[in-house]
This record gives C-alpha cells, structure tokens and sequence, in this order.
C-alpha cells in the first residue's frame, strides 16, 4: 500500500496536513501542501480511490467539497505525519517521488541490492537504482562495499534524515 500511496507525488503531503489538522477543504489543504490544482486534484482522487480519504457527506458545496480521513487513512496519515516530523521542506521533493519511502522503509537494516528489490517486488531495477542514487546523493543513502564476499558487493544503509525517516516508518509497516 505504501507504494500506492507515494505513486501520486502529493498525497502523503496531503495525509499529513490533514492529520495535523489543517481544514479538509481545497484551498487550505492547497495552501499547506504547495501543490497545484492539478496535482491536488489527481492526488485527492486517488487517496478517495484507495479508501483513506473521503468527501464528508452533507458538508460543504459541491464545487467546493470537504474531505476527511477514513479510518484506514488516520493510521497512513500518522506515518506521513512522522515522515513530515523528521524532514524539511526541501526534502518533500525527494520524499514526493514514487519509490522513496518504500526503499527508505526497506533499509531499516543495511541491505544489498537484491534484498531491496525482493522486498519491493513490484520495482524495477532502473527504478530502484535511480532510487538509492538519488538518495545517496543527498546522503540519505550510504553505499559500502563489503569486500568479504566474492564478488564483491554494494551494501546500502539509510542514514541522516534517511535513517530517521526508515525508523519512524517502522513502527507501522504492519498496516502497509
């Protein structure tokens, strides 16, 4: 689920600002998320569709909706609340891309490549390459060789704000 939540690049901004407690309505959730209306729009569409968000019945003008989260989507918000917690705003445009969070929340133990790729079953290898270059270019990833093994092999660990990000992630992967 975490890797359906983080393919639109604007619904975990999305979870966090509801669950601390910016109003369920377009314009304020706008305002704290920086997003476009576009971007927004297919965001909320896709939180809807996934159950953790929904329109809150009775409430508002059509036009202008009010959303709130469903129960499934509380327990999501509390996760991108505490990634939200740990990070800056800089870091949201990395933490924005698709595959992030879920090699982030893999590395809560130093991993090779494989590993990382066995527990996303659904990534690619360009996709997760791209990932942990990404990330190790802002340290968020460190890459050692461990030199015992024959081959030779990377191993890669979360660490700074990569690291803190993996261990608030932790104690939810359950629900994920």
């Amino acid at each position: 689920m975490l890797v359906n939540i983080t393919s639109r690049a604007w619904a975990l901004p999305i979870l966090s600002s509801l669950h601390s407690g910016v109003a369920g309505r377009q314009a304020p959730l706008l305002a704290a998320t920086g997003a476009s209306r576009t971007a927004f729009a297919q965001s909320m569409d896709h939180l809807i569709e996934m159950g953790l968000v929904e329109r809150n019945p009775g409430y508002g003008h059509p036009l202008r909706p009010e959303f709130r989260l469903t129960q499934m989507g509380g327990a999501a918000a509390v996760i991108a609340n505490r990634v939200r917690s740990v990070s800056t705003e800089e870091d949201w445009r990395l933490l924005r891309r698709s595959w992030t969070l879920p090699v982030l929340t893999s590395l809560r133990t130093p991993s090779h490549f494989n590993e990382i790729k066995r527990s996303l079953p659904s990534i690619t290898d360009r996709a997760l390459s791209q990932s942990l270059k990404s990330m190790e270019a802002r340290s968020w990833v460190r890459r050692s060789v461990d030199g015992a093994a024959r081959p030779p092999r990377s191993i890669y660990s979360a660490v700074n704000t990569g690291g803190l990000i993996s261990q608030v992630t932790a104690p939810e992967i359950n629900f994920i």
